[in-house]
């Protein structure tokens, strides 16, 4: 068992400069993805579009961004494919160049797309290869690979205020530089995991099959369901804010277009502190009690949002951010436990869905909101993290289960 534990541990030291390089494509990936909701209110006057449109963006990116990833993770999953994450970059950077020059909304639509196809096909590969660099500590290595995630999409609307708000839409292309960077690191990174893995040693089969606890497909589809269901919650909730925060900022307390970015900055950068966070609690305390706190948690918080002022506005959706960020690591590590072996199409289906939910969400929202107005829809969602409930009903994950394997 020392043994054991000593090549894990060996393995795991070896494949950390592999794990922070996925990290850091996840944020440049992230980081440019996150500059469409991020240009919401240039592209809004210049195209004299509505919230309904807007929404419509959103789900165009978030859908083209979900049908492939689980495809993509499930062909992986046998052929494992570490350099196609770099032919969904070069899609990524074909929508950013898009984005740019768009000279119309149609065009608009298909740029999001792009950079939709490139997402669904960098995900289920880069967490598959997380994975299996984790050394047996899954939410530590996921909370690492979702920190570089959640720092790059915070990025996006501080890049908005400072660099595209000032400069406008064709400064979109200068970020064609961080997916060039990204597609050589990239690049590095499927070389020397394919190297590192090649040495590492087989695992026994007994002790693969041994660590799957056995659980009826009832029961899996069960609990996958509900995890769907707190899965869209959490993303109803987060996309009033990517996609309509700074309208409700700019609405209720009159500030800048640039100060409301700022603010979305703030909203965002919480979430990587709340994605390692949980990743790290959920390896010690248990996966269920992360996602039951990481949404029903964050209740009383959003229950006082709509009624704060600017200030206390600030500090909740902070507090908001940072409890419900911890669901996610959580939530894909307690699906790869129910489906052991499957973890590019457990990847690839649940940030398919998050994509996919958010994408619906923001859809659904931005009618609503050209209906009741902006300031109601932040009242009605703030009661979503009441669906947190449901995690009552997920079946228990034994510690050794958790820790065992790859």
């Amino acid at each position: 068992m020392n043994v054991t534990a000593q090549t894990a541990s060996t393995t795991h030291r070896a494949m950390m400069p592999v794990l922070i390089a996925l990290s850091v494509t996840h944020l440049l990936n992230d980081m440019i993805q996150s500059l469409i909701p991020a240009i919401y209110p240039i592209i809004k006057e210049a195209y004299r579009l509505d919230f309904g449109q807007i929404g419509l963006i959103t789900l165009t990116f978030q859908v083209s961004a979900s049908l492939l990833q689980p495809a993509v993770g499930l062909y992986t999953d046998k052929h494992p494919m570490p350099y196609s994450m770099v032919v969904g970059m070069g899609f990524t950077l074909a929508g950013l160049i898009g984005l740019a020059y768009a000279g119309s909304y149609g065009l608009l639509l298909v740029s999001a797309a792009c950079v939709g196809i490139g997402s669904s096909i960098f995900h289920p590969e880069a967490t598959r290869m997380a994975r299996n660099a984790s050394g047996g500590q899954h939410g530590l290595a996921q909370g690492i690979f979702q920190v570089g995630g959640q720092t790059g999409g915070a990025l996006g609307p501080l890049l908005a205020a400072f660099i595209i708000v000032p400069r406008g839409q064709g400064s979109l292309a200068w970020f064609s530089v961080a997916a060039l960077v990204a597609m050589m690191l990239m690049v590095w990174t499927a070389t020397s995991y394919a190297r590192l893995d090649r040495q590492r040693p087989p695992k026994p089969a007994a002790a693969a099959s041994a660590a799957a606890p056995r659980r009826s497909r009832g029961a899996v589809a069960f609990a996958i369901t509900i995890l769907i269901v707190l899965l869209f919650s959490k993303n109803a909730y987060t996309a009033s804010f990517t996609n309509f925060y700074t309208f409700y900022l700019m609405d209720r307390f009159g500030i800048t277009v640039q100060n409301s970015q700022v603010m979305l900055f703030l909203f965002l950068a919480s979430s990587a502190a709340g994605a390692l966070g949980g990743g790290l609690l959920g390896d010690r305390i248990g996966r269920n009690k992360i996602i039951w706190f990481s949404i029903l948690g964050a209740l009383p918080f959003t229950l006082v949002l709509p009624y704060a002022d600017l200030f206390w506005t600030g500090v909740l959706t902070i507090l908001i951010n940072l409890i419900m960020s911890s669901a996610f690591a959580a939530i894909l590590i307690y699906a790869m436990e129910l489906l052991p072996g499957r973890v590019g199409l457990v990847g690839g289906f649940f940030y398919g869905l998050t994509f996919g939910l958010g994408g619906l969400a923001a859809a659904l929202l931005g009618e609503v909101a050209d209906v009741v107005g902006i300031d109601a829809v932040y009242k009605i969602c703030s009661f979503i993290p009441l669906v947190g409930l449901l995690a009552w009903f997920l079946p228990r994950i034994s510690e050794g289960s958790v820790r065992a394997g790859h």
